[in-house]
């Protein structure tokens, strides 16, 4: 039996994934109206969404306060050790300019932000005709290993697992943190705090600017 379209169109490589959400969002939302809820989320959204298509991410979903976004699929060279780790310090990057854009910053004109961001990088099945913000674009464990190590992190941090760091290392400067065991992983997970780039590679100002508008 021949396969069907979306089987041919799947491909295995190696991506980056990335987690962020906002620290203590479900007890904000149980002080807020539905309709402030829904006010606040779609600034959120926005803000983070310009920062990590800005970046060169894939915006794939989102989750109540979560986004994630999946790098290193797109592009001829796709999956190639040189794409790996430009993903891999894309990803890292975008996080730490997520949180830059967002530091000090007030949802709904009144809530301070602190988030939290995950990022972990293996294989998965890509499927490239997945258009942005289209469920189901990347699957394998490296998706649920992203959001388990952002539930880890501490509040406004970007934290990467050890494939992360090994790929970006050039790229992005890391502090190791202790391993922790994560739920369905047979031994404990390396971790790493992204701290800042090694250059100036991303456009700090522009993207900050253009993120940080929708939550003025």
């Amino acid at each position: 039996m021949s396969a069907g379209p979306t089987e041919v169109m799947c491909r295995r490589q190696t991506v980056t994934i990335l987690f962020v959400d906002i620290v203590g969002f479900t007890t904000l939302v149980d002080e807020l109206d539905c309709a402030d809820v829904h006010d606040l989320q779609r600034e959120y959204f926005a803000a983070v969404s310009a920062v990590l298509r800005a970046a060169g991410g894939i915006v794939e979903k989102f989750i109540g306060d979560a986004v994630m976004a999946v790098f290193g699929t797109a592009g001829p060279d796709a999956g190639t050790p040189p794409e790996v780790a430009n993903a891999a310090a894309a990803a890292a990057r975008a996080g730490l300019l997520v949180q830059e854009a967002l530091r000090g910053r007030l949802l709904a004109g009144r809530h301070p932000i602190k988030t939290r961001v995950g990022l972990a990088t293996g294989d998965a099945m890509v499927d490239p005709a997945a258009q942005d913000g289209g469920y189901g674009m990347v699957s394998g464990s490296v998706v649920a290993t992203a959001s388990r190590l952002q539930a880890y992190a501490p509040h406004d941090t970007v934290v990467v697992c050890a494939a992360t760091q090994q790929a970006s290392a050039e790229a992005v400067a890391y502090q190791e943190l202790p391993p922790v065991s994560v739920h369905g992983k047979r031994a404990p997970v390396e971790l790493w705090r992204a701290l800042h780039p090694r250059a100036a590679t991303f456009r700090d100002d522009v993207v900050t600017q253009r993120a940080l508008h929708p939550c003025r």
